[in-house]
């Protein structure tokens, strides 16, 4: 199971959509090479240097943490039931109100509109809170999402980090 990187009073908990098979396999957060979450990261100011899934604990020094919407490991996101997500959004609003991030930063569109009910949601703030946390929703990081290349990516997160 990927470990969450979590602590209280975080300045942005990123939530990905579930752990794919690689992530699983090293115990790091968006391991995938072709994943742009550590770019978009760095590219947006979040943190200094780009750093490696390796060092995912690292995070926890800039205010930030990480945790998965949903803890099953799969090869795509297709795979997990509407179920799944919204079992997440429950156990992640649970999280959020333990430990109290500033922002929870739901990284996936389709995870967030799923888990909680909101089929309209757009990427950017959203009108409710998670406990004490207001949520974000970001663009899926994924090498897949051809929606949204690194720059664009990047200017998401940075729009988070600016607010």
């Amino acid at each position: 199971m990927l470990p969450d990187i979590v602590a209280p009073g975080l300045s942005v908990l990123f939530c990905g959509i579930n752990p794919g098979l690689l992530s699983a396999q090293r115990k790091q957060h968006f391991a995938r090479p072709g994943n742009r979450f550590w770019p978009a990261l760095h590219l947006s100011g979040f943190t200094p240097r780009q750093l490696h899934p390796s060092e995912q604990f690292e995070l926890l020094e800039y205010g930030l943490g990480i945790t998965n919407m949903v803890a099953r490991p799969t090869a795509t996101a297709a795979e997990l039931s509407k179920q799944e997500f919204v079992q997440g959004a429950e156990i992640l609003t649970k999280l959020a109100e333990k430990y109290a991030p500033q922002t929870v930063a739901i990284v996936g569109i389709g995870a967030y509109r799923m888990g909680f009910g909101r089929p309209k949601a757009t990427i950017g703030p959203q009108p409710e809170v998670l406990g004490p946390s207001r949520i974000w929703v970001l663009p899926n990081p994924s090498g897949l999402n051809a929606h949204y290349q690194l720059p664009a990516l990047a200017a998401e997160f940075r729009r988070l980090r600016e607010s």
